[in-house]
């Protein structure tokens, strides 16, 4: 405690220290004019001086100059841009209101300086989104998707399809962080990867931090996917929507107190499953989401937000198998303007995730989950204009239930157990600067300190030597140990305590308008870790923190980047390297078992995992004709050595390939608008096939023909490669264009040639030539879908 407050004891002291008597301020919030929206990310740029600024998550902003009158720019990819000129010779408060302008020759004139001033930011690593572009980008049964989005940026990839979650630059999903309106979300997908749980109507503002994370965020290890939801129209009662082939959804928001309190609710959800009887088919599959926010801006110093998601998925096979999970959070937010260049936001946040399963042929109900409560204090202090702090704290309270079974019918044979639940504590304290050293050299940098504490549960198990996986010399393999006693504790107990400095840096320097060099080095640590031993993560997977036997994973990464526009932003290209290596990454035993395991740290070791790899981004930003090129080089690896010489370690310790390794990683999106009535859109995706295990041989037992595999050849095949085209029209009615209902129709195709993608090969015996055979599975071929939009 001495050390934190000492660190607090230094924040505050920078920040009251005065830079001169002759400088003034320049604040306020840049807000969409026809909704009432704040607006993240708005160029706030001085073009006489070259300086400018961003506008933060909720769209404010301040700068510090020295006295004088200025031309002032505040401008937005997709509206038109507000120039004026300020006395800048007092404090002066001045909130700005941005008109939706999708064709304007001011915006033109604003992309260049938004484009220079990205350029110039040590900011690296970074991609973002808006919900229009999501939107055009055609994926499979045509619904809108932001993690599909991703997958075509550079050092992002999927498993393949169906398959949850996503990868980061050679990094597993449970390494990525990822937040909605700052809530953590465990569980991404809806029906095992075919959807995602992020309604596009609902989001504003999309980022994905893949290096030179700063140092705010913490937990995870490979990426932070930063997600906000709209506010809400304040001015007047909206509607937007889609009806779909599959799902549908629908966005309602509107005033309760015009341009003082917003309200947002919406919801989607799928029906396929509904046609299924019709072809006499007894199963289910669907899913729904709720989303909801309400914002009430008290003065011009105070708001406060509520938002919430419920999302939940149903599968089931007749009513002998039923799978139910999905994601709770909450959200309670106070804004807060101490001064015109102090900035804070207090949040209290809920989150949980929860998986339950019934098996109604075997009479048991199975149920897990992960629950915590998240305090944090974020402040942005904007001290002048060549210098910025952020600094805060967060407490994350966390409840783990490994599972618990039950019976579901009196004469159920299954007996009722409860795997020992489990609690962590995870605390953080960071400091982040942004330093413009001079025109060319600007700094961004900052240290995360966090503690983890591993709580108190009712019983623990001691192994002797605390070795709770031994290595059998006789069998030559890993086993699970014997516990030779348990411990008990208190909740309030601290079995294990970490803690863990994790410095930040970034840096630009500018070589001209137009180019720049960018590097950056972070260290992530991560405390939880999601127990899966499959390419792609499952509702069935159980996430557990780290403790005794479990060490957290520790990352350094280190980055460098070439950045450069051509003519005036029309163009931009981005260039990056990169290099991770990883402490501490769980692998497990051969024959690990996962599942309702309650001695789960018997099945695993401590290894270490690196990635490389060369990232390219062309993009083209303005004109009829937009969109962009993406390519990835890399490699991702990983190493369990043995404990001592008298061990192995796992792949006879040697490097291997990790499931999500992808060589090569090429996708190209692109969008034409033809006429106000017709936009059509394409991607092409190749990926290099992901890492598995083929037989090596086979042995003939009572008739039957048994593949051998080889324990020490861990992935060390590929499946096919990847590849696919998509393309989309949308047809906008011209009758649409003054009516105060709009819609237009959207027609898709996914997969146009039907390249039968393999999402899994097997290796079974035919039952009519009795040979060994390999079986691929392909989930879709070529889909078509239609999409009717619409608002008023």
């Amino acid at each position: 405690m001495i050390e934190v407050k000492k660190i607090f004891s230094l924040l505050f002291f920078i920040s009251f220290v005065t830079y001169g008597q002759n400088k003034q301020t320049i604040s306020g919030t840049v807000y969409d004019f026809s909704n009432n929206e704040t607006l993240i990310g708005v160029s706030i740029y001085f073009p006489e001086i070259n300086i400018g600024t961003t506008t933060n998550e909720y769209g404010f902003y301040s700068v510090t100059l020295p006295e004088n009158t200025y031309k002032i720019q505040v401008s937005y990819l997709g509206y038109s841009t507000i120039t004026e000129t300020i006395n800048l010779n007092k404090k002066l408060t001045k909130n700005f209101n941005l008109k939706e302008e999708a064709e304007s020759l001011d915006e033109i004139i604003i992309e260049s300086n938004i484009e220079k001033l990205n350029v110039r930011t040590p900011q690296m690593s970074v991609n973002k989104l808006t919900s229009s572009t999501i939107k055009q980008i055609p994926v499979v049964l045509g619904e809108a998707d932001i993690i599909k989005s991703l997958i075509l940026l550079p050092g992002v990839t999927s498993a393949g399809e169906g398959a949850s979650g996503f990868n980061v630059r050679g990094g597993a999903a449970d390494q990525n962080l990822i937040l909605l309106d700052e809530a953590t979300v465990f569980n991404s997908s809806h029906l095992f990867g075919f959807f995602s749980v992020f309604n596009p109507d609902v989001i504003k503002d999309v980022k994905l931090y893949k290096g030179g994370i700063p140092a705010k965020y913490g937990g995870r290890l490979s990426s932070v996917l930063d997600i906000y939801q709209k506010e809400g129209n304040s001015k007047e009662f909206k509607a937007t929507g889609g009806i779909g082939l599959v799902s549908s959804r629908l966005l309602l928001e509107g005033p309760l107190k015009k341009e003082k309190i917003s309200f947002l609710v919406g919801g989607r959800s799928s029906y396929a499953h509904l046609f299924l009887p019709l072809f006499d088919i007894d199963n289910t599959a669907y899913f729904y989401d709720l989303n909801t926010k309400v914002n009430y801006r008290i003065n011009d110093k105070n708001s406060v937000f509520f938002s919430g998601y419920f999302g939940k998925d149903v599968f089931g096979i007749s009513d002998s198998f039923v799978n139910k999970y999905g994601n709770t959070v909450a959200n309670l937010r106070w804004n807060h303007l101490f001064s015109d260049k102090l900035f804070s936001n207090l949040s209290l946040i809920y989150s949980d995730y929860f998986y339950g399963l019934i098996l109604d042929f075997v009479g048991f109900e199975w149920d897990s989950g992960i629950t915590n409560l998240n305090l944090k204090y974020d402040f942005k202090h904007y001290i002048n204009s060549n210098f910025k702090l952020s600094y805060g704290i967060n407490n994350i309270h966390s409840k783990f239930n490994p599972g618990e079974i039950k019976p579901n019918r009196e004469d159920s044979g299954i007996v009722a157990e409860k795997l020992i639940d489990k609690y962590a504590n995870e605390f953080a304290v960071y400091l982040d600067a942004e330093h413009k050293i001079n025109d060319k050299l600007r700094l961004q940098y900052g240290v995360r300190f966090s503690n983890f504490l591993r709580l108190g549960q009712e019983e623990l198990n001691i192994y002797t030597n605390d070795e709770a996986v031994i290595y059998n010399s006789e069998f030559k393999k890993y086993e699970s140990a014997n516990a030779i006693g348990v411990e008990s504790f208190n909740k309030s107990d601290v079995i294990t305590s970490f803690n863990n400095f994790e410095p930040r840096f970034s840096m630009s320097y500018t070589l001209n308008n137009n180019s720049s060099f960018k590097a950056s080095y972070n260290r992530m640590s991560q405390y939880l870790h999601l127990l899966s031993n499959t390419s792609s993560p499952t509702p069935l997977d159980v996430w557990t923190p780290s403790g005794k036997y479990i060490k957290p994973q520790l990352l350094d990464q280190f980055a460098v980047g070439y950045f450069k526009t051509l003519k005036d932003g029309d163009y931009s290209l981005e260039v990056e390297a990169y290099y991770k290596d990883i402490q501490n990454r769980i692998d497990y035993i051969n024959g690990a078992n996962l599942i309702a395991n309650n001695e789960i740290e018997t099945v695993i070791l401590n290894g270490k995992a690196r990635a490389y790899g060369l990232e390219l981004l062309l993009k083209k930003n303005a004109g009829n004709f937009k969109g962009w090129l993406s390519y990835t080089l890399s490699k991702s690896e990983q190493l369990t050595e043995g404990r001592n010489s008298n061990e192995p370690g796992i792949n006879s310790g040697e490097w291997y390939n990790t499931p999500y390794d992808k060589t090569h990683d090429f996708s190209i999106n692109a969008s034409y608008e033809l006429n106000k009535k017709w936009k059509f859109n394409t991607n092409f995706v190749f990926q290099t096939g992901q890492p598995t295990n083929y037989p090596v041989g086979q042995y003939e037992i009572q008739g039957l023909n048994v593949p051998i595999y080889d324990d020490n050849r861990r992935n060390a095949d590929r499946l096919p490669n990847y590849h696919r085209i998509d393309v989309s029209a949308t047809l906008t009615p011209e009758k649409n264009k003054n009516r105060k209902w709009q819609g237009e129709w959207v027609f898709g195709i996914y997969n146009l040639y039907g390249r039968q993608n393999a999402a899994s090969i097997n290796f079974s015996q035919n039952r009519e030539t009795f040979k060994n055979e390999a079986v691929q599975t392909s989930i879709f071929g070529m889909v078509p879908s239609v999409t009717y939009n619409f608002k008023f």
